[in-house]
């Protein structure tokens, strides 16, 4: 059974864990395994030698949907567009830690490849799933409703010995076999390369859109951190957050949130830093607003706060480490999910203090953008098996005063 995760990145308008219990660390996406059992995050296969194709769309659109500074058309502007391309996948293996850490694993990203391949980038429908990973900057696309610039369509499977187009059969319950990267084609928006930016003030940050699709491409999810490649909403045009990458510092456009995660997701057992883990349950002030909310499978009551951010900060300079959701835990040995309000931060620094809070998502972000995170804890192939209560970050029940007789 496949299972379709389409993710949008929007424009700005405003302003896995081996233990027991198993939850979620950082912000990932789900599937339950058809055999049952609990949830897992949806992550490429980079075992025994496997590597993660790549491939891009030679097609590009007129007028130009990308600013270069080499000529519109000509080779060098692909090879400019390349370059940007390139650049982004070295930032997420730039992450030390990793099994996809360039230096440790350099076989996990194979040369990507100009395509002209029939259906590579045609249309983003279900119909036409070919397990390519492909970069489409010409596809049009209902998903591009305004204010979307770009996003990522990934198709995981729930069980193994899957195949997906060209892709398969897979070898674990959560593997990804397909995750395009679309750009939106029509003359709404722009896009520049990091040498073209700084002259095209009406046009987005190409390497910022990309590194933050690979991620979901890798499947991360949404940061509710400003600062974090993750965040759903990108510089506005002309600009670029944070810094640009280096060849001694390819991550260096990444949040320390952003590497906790990769980290997290594609763990290197033989690493022997960054390895402290933060966890406990987000509990609401006033536990009598959680009896009114139904049980979420027979027995089964809601016992914590669901959907609200946990950060983890430096008590010294204030530095934030990392960020996750809470809200969930499930036992390997019984397979149940309880949604507990439990949190893990995971792959933070030793010998450090940390001030550990928590914060509702009521700004720029609000629950509904993590749907993505509960959307396959309770799904087995259509099947509901439970129910994730409403995503609330309401730490705290409001009373209004009872009126005079």
């Amino acid at each position: 059974m496949k299972k379709a995760i389409a993710k949008c990145l929007a424009i700005f308008l405003s302003a896995w864990i081996a233990s027991a219990p198993s939850a979620h660390a950082y912000t990932m996406d789900y599937v339950t395994p058809a055999s049952g059992g609990c949830p897992l995050p949806i992550m490429q296969d980079l075992m025994n030698g496997a590597s993660i194709s790549r491939r891009w769309s030679t097609e590009l659109l007129y007028p130009p949907t990308i600013i270069t500074v080499s000529e519109f058309g000509s080779p060098d502007q692909l090879s400019e567009i390349q370059d940007t391309i390139l650049q982004s996948y070295d930032t997420w293996a730039g992450v030390t830690g990793t099994f996809i850490n360039s230096n440790s694993y350099p076989h996990a990203f194979t040369p990507i490849q100009q395509t002209t391949v029939q259906n590579a980038c045609t249309d983003d429908a279900m119909d036409n799933v070919d397990g390519i990973n492909t970069i489409c900057f010409s596809q049009s696309s209902d998903a591009f409703v305004t204010g979307v610039l770009s996003f990522t369509e990934v198709i995981a499977v729930d069980a193994p010995g899957i195949m997906v187009g060209e892709a398969g059969p897979s070898v674990f319950a959560g593997q990804i076999l397909d995750a395009d990267i679309l750009f939106c084609p029509t003359g709404q928006v722009t896009f520049a390369t990091p040498g073209a930016l700084p002259q095209s003030s009406g046009s987005y940050d190409l390497e910022s859109l990309l590194i933050h699709e690979i991620g979901s491409q890798l499947g991360l999810d949404y940061s509710g951190l400003w600062r974090s490649a993750m965040f759903p909403f990108p510089p506005p045009p002309g600009t670029y957050l944070g810094i640009r990458p280096t060849n001694l510092t390819p991550d260096a456009p990444l949040a320390d949130d952003d590497r906790a995660g990769l980290r997290t997701l594609y763990a290197d057992g033989s690493d022997t830093m960054d390895i402290g883990i933060v966890s406990g349950h987000l509990l609401p002030a006033n536990p009598f607003e959680l009896a009114a909310l139904p049980l979420s499978s027979p027995g089964v009551a809601v016992s914590g706060v669901i959907s609200a951010q946990v950060v983890a900060a430096d008590a010294v300079t204030g530095e934030i480490l990392a960020a996750t959701l809470g809200g969930w835990s499930c036992s390997p040995a019984t397979g149940i999910l309880i949604f507990d309000g439990f949190y893990a931060l995971q792959h933070l620094p030793l010998n450090r203090n940390y001030n550990i809070y928590a914060e509702p998502l009521i700004g720029p972000l609000a629950p509904e953008q993590f749907a993505n995170v509960t959307a396959g804890l309770c799904n087995i192939g259509g099947v509901f098996f439970c129910t994730p209560p409403p995503a609330d970050t309401n730490l705290s029940a409001r009373f209004q005063p009872a009126s005079s007789p």
